[in-house]
């Protein structure tokens, strides 16, 4: 998975409570948090690493006022962010919104969030570790 742009999203999630992690995006938006995340994740796409494969990956991120789906659409050396579940995909991870966003900032490893259970995979699952190495690390 890719970080986020936003260089403080580390300090935000680092020793925060599930409920105070949801607080504050709730006071940005949840939509306008994730909307940023998901187009930094899509700036952040290596179209080299991806080898002109395609695919779309499905994220529903479970916040306090419900479901909230995106997804990164992979195709001809791009790769962009789309509201919603419109696609089919060929891999769907869903966490809550803490545990996405410690995943994001690198503060959740997502072998161990897998094993836990703090993160599902529906579809591809070897797909998982492949797609990783799509995005770039800030």
């Amino acid at each position: 998975m890719a970080d986020t742009p936003q260089p403080d999203l580390g300090a935000l999630v680092e020793g925060r409570s599930d409920e105070e992690i949801n607080q504050f995006v709730k006071t940005r938006g949840v939509d306008t948090v994730l909307g940023e995340i998901f187009n930094g994740m899509a700036a952040a796409f290596v179209p080299e690493q991806a080898a002109g494969q395609s695919a779309v990956v499905q994220y529903d991120v479970a916040a306090e006022d419900g479901s909230h789906s995106y997804q990164l659409k992979v195709a001809d050396g791009k790769c962009a962010m789309a509201k919603g579940a419109a696609e089919p995909a060929r891999i769907t991870l869903g966490l809550s919104l803490p545990d996405f966003l410690r995943l994001i900032a690198g503060k959740l490893d997502g072998m161990q969030a897998f094993m836990s259970g703090k993160l599902r995979i529906g579809g591809d699952m070897m797909f998982a570790q492949v797609m990783q190495s799509w995005f770039r690390r800030q």
